[in-house]
């Protein structure tokens, strides 16, 4: 069993490796990555009459290139890329202009209990679920609930999400959830009881 999941633990590495490299190439070569970014940016400044618009290319897309490090061959930038990563430097981001460190961990606190209340959620459902069906197996009750699973199966996630938003979150159906934040516009106001239900 050990050298079972020493083995898994170690086809990571290359699984990890091949992301990274699919990653940077589409990065480093797709166009619309962040030196077009900026340019684009610095262009639509310099329309809207800002005083640092880019007004000609003269040099500008020279120091953008060095700026993000397109300046060096692509695998010298694959190296430092891997080596980077390696010591957990996540470097800044190009859309946000701000550390990836930071843009995760204000990202985290949301990602933690979203996953926890699935957890919880899928848990609660799944397991009384299951005991049903096998308690009253080839019923109808075991029939239908088998036809849901299916489906559930079936559907795509972002398509059931946007789905189950139309249904419950507004709109002509129910209004059970809100559509904007986390929690109700009196969140502040609710019992312990009501925050946990809310």
């Amino acid at each position: 069993m050990w050298s079972y999941i020493f083995k898994r633990l170690l086809l990571m590495i290359p699984t990890l490796l091949s992301v990274l490299t699919l990653t940077f190439v589409v990065i480093q070569f797709v166009p619309g990555g962040p030196v077009e970014q900026m340019q684009h940016e610095l262009r639509k400044g310099a329309e809207n009459g800002a005083p640092f618009g880019l007004r000609s290319h003269t040099g500008v897309d020279a120091q953008l290139k060095a700026l993000y490090g397109f300046d060096k061959p692509p695998l010298e930038r694959y190296g430092l890329m891997l080596k980077r990563f390696a010591t957990f430097d996540l470097g800044q981001s190009y859309f946000r202009h701000q550390s990836v460190w930071s843009l995760i961990v204000s990202k985290l606190p949301v990602s933690i209990s979203i996953g926890l209340w699935t957890f919880f959620l899928t848990y609660l459902i799944s397991v009384p679920l299951g005991i049903a069906k096998a308690v009253h197996n080839g019923s109808r009750f075991d029939i239908a609930t088998s036809l849901v699973v299916l489906i559930g199966y079936a559907i795509p996630g972002f398509v059931l999400g946007v789905l189950l938003l139309v249904l419950f979150g507004g709109g002509t159906f129910l209004q059970l959830f809100p559509l904007r934040n986390l929690t109700s516009d009196n969140w502040a106001q609710l019992s312990l009881g009501g925050k946990i239900v809310d």
